[in-house]
């Protein structure tokens, strides 16, 4: 297929790129280049540098490149920030998501996959989160990634541009030549790693008292070449003919507790690395998993790179092979 990747140029959207050019689809990356970085696109994609409130660009791209669908992976996705500007993420992400739509449609591109995120459930009453569970976001974030998935039921229903919906928590881990570079960086396992490095003094824990097994709070971490593989397993299957649909991915079981995630990275690196304790983060729920039942029935989706250790190795490889 010919696909654009929005967002192409930053860490999940280069491996999605990575992904898709291996499989021998073509690919164009559409990126304002904001957070993303012009080296991080792979080579063999084109590249168009534009912004998603740019609806004359997108349909001249979307045309230009006789694209058959997108992959939707541009965002603002930092929750603090989220509650602090929340203009700037209804923005970009509801208003530049509608610009992106009505340029597929002035293009007559009928796909889209969209890099969702399993925030828009909120705080959820039960754990593991399945898609039937109630979205009840409690951060711009979420909500803005809520409310673009409604868009999308709509222009399914009035226009039949068909989607999947992904929703995930914590992408990680690295391929050769991808990985995740924020500034400031906010997830936990680079963090984990620069201190690792020397890059940063400790890690701090924010609470040791959550009713988990070690005090610590659990989260799902997927490897991101597994998150790639889901997008890429999704836009073939609208292809198909599959129907608009909603997924949740997960590591696949019980996740791993910030203390875990600490001893794995001294295990792999060999490290000695810092800790400090810090008081309970507002907001922070002491479990979240994401069920990847659905998808798995139904998709046949296979993560390959689910051990803690694998994805904490590939980070690692890749930090040590960039500085």
């Amino acid at each position: 297929m010919k696909v654009m990747v929005t967002g192409g140029a930053g860490y999940i959207g280069s491996v999605v790129t990575e992904e898709l050019l291996r499989g021998g689809d073509e690919v164009v990356v559409y990126d304002s280049l904001y957070k993303g970085h012009r080296e991080a696109v792979v080579e063999g994609a084109a590249f168009v540098k534009g912004d998603l409130l740019d609806t004359a660009l997108l349909r001249e791209t979307l045309a230009h490149h006789k694209v058959e669908a997108v992959v939707h992976m541009a965002a603002d996705s930092l929750v603090g920030e989220s509650v602090k500007v929340p203009a700037k993420y209804y923005r970009n992400n509801v208003l530049g998501g509608l610009s992106l739509l009505d340029a597929m449609l002035g293009a007559e591109v009928k796909y889209l996959v969209f890099s969702s995120t399993a925030a828009v459930y909120g705080e959820p009453a039960k754990q593991p989160i399945e898609e039937t569970d109630p979205t009840q976001p409690t951060n711009p974030y979420g909500e803005t990634k809520l409310a673009f998935e409604r868009a999308l039921r709509w222009y399914d229903s009035a226009h039949g541009l068909r989607f999947v919906s992904l929703r995930y928590f914590n992408a990680a881990g690295a391929t050769e030549r991808s990985g995740e570079r924020h500034d400031p960086e906010t997830h936990l396992i680079p963090i984990i790693l620069q201190a690792a490095a020397g890059q940063r003094p400790e890690v701090t824990v924010f609470g040791d008292d959550y009713p988990t097994p070690d005090g610590t709070c659990v989260r799902d971490y997927i490897h991101v070449v597994d998150l790639a593989q889901a997008h890429i397993l999704a836009l073939h299957a609208l292809a198909k003919g599959h129907p608009s649909s909603i997924y949740n991915l997960g590591c696949g079981g019980e996740g791993y507790s910030v203390k875990q995630v600490i001893d794995c990275a001294r295990r792999v690196t060999g490290r000695d690395i810092p800790v400090s304790k810090g008081p309970r983060r507002a907001g922070d729920p002491a479990v979240l998993i994401a069920s990847s039942a659905r998808i798995v029935r139904e998709l046949g989706w296979r993560p390959t790179q689910q051990k803690l250790d694998t994805i904490v190795e590939s980070a690692w490889r890749w930090m040590q092979h960039k500085r």
